[in-house]
């Protein structure tokens, strides 16, 4: 098993033999990375359950597998097009030169992948790095071995040695692959270890991609129907147990009462969610946040989701996992405060709201997304940029974005023989010398 080290050496050996991929090359990389993928769903599946001890087979084959799938067959589609030079103008002095800009890989881009899906964040940045003509070395969970095994041996079909190699190992080769001098690196996960990545980058001025977490909110606005709007969110909020940076946090109720949405909750018959919390360390962080006397569960044993009032830790700290809280606003300016009071998140969600309502939840906020009348499933729109802000996180992956964020856009010019800026040349001549000051507003001189 290669270091984060050995893994870039080799791929840079590999790159300037090889060179970038052309398009042909890249489609079908795109393609076979899609197709190992599908043609591995029950067993990534099993293998999921496994590493969680429990977990839905449905969510992991719609939101690890179909996922990827989905985003390598729409990359394949679109890149010649995202490929394609964009010609720019030229200012007349400077014609008949021609000016365009053209997307180039960076290099070799480094993934950092966490364990809630752990193979939907290994293989998205893998493929629009990919798509962008770079080579990659994922790091996988440690947390879920199972998978990282299994993404070991789709990289191995499907890339091959020259293109894509995977590194495993715990805390310390996590360490070192943070350190490690990538030409790009791709985190997702917490935001105090996100920190932690960025001051490691920096050391390279490597430039990253950080997907974060924070308190999505979802706000309920009077004109929603109540038990649609409970029901919507607790099938966003159920998916993996919570544990998705995207999935709905806290109920922010405007016109409505909080023991009104707990009806409207217990109503919906969600059940189970499948799926267990990864082990005893998140269950021990979930516990901190609530009070156990203050959490409803909504379905007996386990596996349940559960509502509790927005106070406490609970008010402050994402949750990730099967608890929604549950916060009564006097009106939408106070649910804004509410959002504004606290690091800008991945999403808002919106239930209920007029044109009015969404504009001005747009223009008082600040988010990577803005959802309107479902929650979480927006991550699964192959072209959609995703990403955060701030805190939740910089930069956009997914469809072209992903493909222009692991490109580096380089400017070309080829000039004409003959030009109007020539004059300008030196030794200038008296005639320059007036034009000159003339151009920028002063008198002759």
């Amino acid at each position: 098993m290669p270091t984060p080290a050995e893994a870039l050496a080799a791929l840079r050996a590999a790159e300037a033999e090889d060179g970038a991929p052309d398009l042909a090359r890249r489609r079908t990389l795109l393609d076979a990375l899609g197709r190992a993928t599908l043609s591995r769903a029950e067993a990534i599946a099993q293998a999921a359950a496994a590493d969680f001890g429990a977990r839905s087979a449905e969510d992991t084959l719609l939101a690890d597998v179909k996922i990827v799938g989905d985003a390598a067959s729409h990359a394949r589609r679109h890149l010649s097009r995202w490929m394609r030079p964009q010609r720019l103008s030229v200012p007349l002095p400077f014609q008949p030169a021609r000016a365009w800009a053209e997307s180039v890989p960076k290099g070799v881009v480094g993934v950092m992948a966490p364990w809630n899906y752990p193979l939907q964040l290994a293989l998205l940045p893998a493929l629009d790095a990919i798509a962008a003509g770079n080579r990659v070395v994922l790091k996988p969970s440690e947390h879920t071995p199972r998978i990282a095994a299994l993404i070991e041996e789709i990289v191995a079909e499907a890339l091959g040695p020259r293109i894509g190699l995977v590194v495993q190992g715990g805390p310390e080769v996590a360490r070192d692959f943070a350190a490690t001098p990538w030409d790009h690196l791709v985190f997702t996960g917490g935001t105090e270890t996100g920190r932690r990545v960025m001051a490691a980058a920096a050391a390279h001025l490597t430039p990253l991609t950080l997907e974060l977490g924070g308190k999505c909110p979802a706000i309920v606005l009077p004109g929603a129907d109540l038990a649609r709007a409970a029901r919507d969110i607790l099938v966003g909020k159920a998916v993996n147990a919570g544990q998705t940076c995207i999935a709905p946090d806290t109920v922010l109720l405007v016109g409505h009462g909080a023991d009104a949405f707990a009806e409207a909750a217990r109503a919906a018959g969600i059940g189970p969610t499948g799926t267990e919390v990864i082990n005893a360390a998140q269950r021990a962080r979930l516990e901190g946040l609530v009070d156990p006397g203050r959490v409803e569960w909504l379905d007996a044993g386990g596996q349940a989701l559960g509502l509790a009032p927005a106070e406490g830790p609970l008010a402050q700290e994402e949750i990730f996992g099967p608890i929604l809280a549950v916060q009564p606003c006097a009106d939408l300016a106070a649910a804004l405060g509410w959002i504004r009071a606290r690091p800008h998140p991945l999403a808002i969600y919106l239930f209920g709201a007029t044109a009015e309502e969404e504009a001005a939840v747009a223009s008082g906020t600040r988010s990577g997304a803005i959802v309107a009348g479902r929650a979480v499933e927006y991550a699964a729109l192959p072209g959609l940029p995703f990403g955060g802000v701030g805190a939740s996180g910089f930069g956009r992956r997914n469809g072209e974005a992903g493909f222009r964020e692991f490109s580096n856009i380089r400017a070309r010019v080829r000039h004409g023989r003959f030009s109007a800026a020539r004059l300008f040349d030196r030794p200038h001549s008296a005639f320059a010398r007036k034009l000159i000051r003339r151009l920028v507003g002063l008198p002759p001189g």
